[in-house]
């Protein structure tokens, strides 16, 4: 049993929790993922790792509620545990040699981009950072991600919030402003990263993206998370989660993924009732 050291709600959808983990812990690295489950009966859902402390044990995951099993997870409270949490899965990312990069984080995608930023500045890498959303209510670590990057600039699309406009707009203003970069990371929605990639592929940049298809084991066994990256298959938690962003295939891995939408929402709603009745 892991036990939920600590909670805080990051903005209405997106919730923070530290989990004793120490294992886990102990091998972590910017780039991974863990794969939990609430309850003994509860679905295994991945959720990257967004923070650890091998001295206390602890991991940090940071979660949207979308479908039934985050609103559960949403549920538990501090001191309680989850049932599973198994982990570091996936590779790191890639950190050691870079001297100058851009993080491109667009909503609760954040969450991943914050530690590899982290790490990169922890490392003596020039970090410019570079985070997305659509309004100011929506905002996450902002403060973190300033004290992890020399140069943070924060992107809303109605601009209640930094600047008004995407983060490509961000990004070409400071490529085209004279920024040479080794390598860009992004981090987000598919179709935040899929533009980010074509914007970065004009002139010539390095691109990794990070991607989060359905997972179920986690080990490559079940295939659900296949991609297609430079024409062949690959499986995002055993081959990735990051690739070469000028090689996925966004189209496909983004009509993959509105598949099972309808589905999240249904169970979700039936979740939301469930713990309305048990309220009353």
């Amino acid at each position: 049993m892991y036990k939920i050291l600590r909670k805080k709600e990051l903005n209405p959808t997106v919730t923070l929790m530290d989990i004793e983990a120490p294992l886990v812990a102990a091998k972590a690295e910017p780039g991974q993922f863990v794969i939990l489950r609430t309850d003994e009966e509860g679905e295994r859902i991945p959720l990257t790792v967004a923070d650890y402390d091998r001295e206390k044990g602890t991991v940090t995951i940071i979660f949207q509620i979308v479908g039934a099993t985050t609103e559960k997870l949403n549920h538990l409270k501090e001191g309680e545990y989850l049932a599973d949490f198994v982990g570091p899965l996936g590779k790191p990312t890639e950190t050691e040699g870079l001297k100058k990069v851009a993080v491109v984080g667009g909503g609760v995608g954040c969450a991943i981009a914050y530690p590899v930023a982290k790490k990169l500045h922890a490392l003596g890498c020039e970090v410019h950072a570079i985070a997305g959303f659509r309004s100011q209510d929506l905002v996450i670590l902002e403060d973190e991600f300033k004290a992890a990057s020399s140069k943070f600039v924060l992107m809303t699309d109605d601009g209640t919030a930094g600047k008004k406009g995407l983060v490509t707009d961000a990004l070409k203003e400071l490529i085209e402003g004279g920024e040479k970069y080794d390598t860009v990371i992004t981090i987000g929605p598919l179709i935040m990263m899929k533009f980010v990639c074509a914007l970065t592929k004009q002139y010539g940049i390095k691109t990794i993206a990070s991607m989060n298809p359905i997972m179920i084991d986690g080990t490559g066994m079940c295939g659900c998370c296949r991609l297609t990256v430079g024409g062949k298959t690959v499986f995002a938690c055993v081959d990735g989660p990051d690739f070469d962003g000028h090689l996925i295939d966004f189209d496909e891995a983004m009509a993959r993924g509105d598949m099972y939408k309808p589905f999240e929402t249904k169970k979700r709603e039936e979740v939301c009732n469930l713990f309305k009745k048990e309220v009353q």
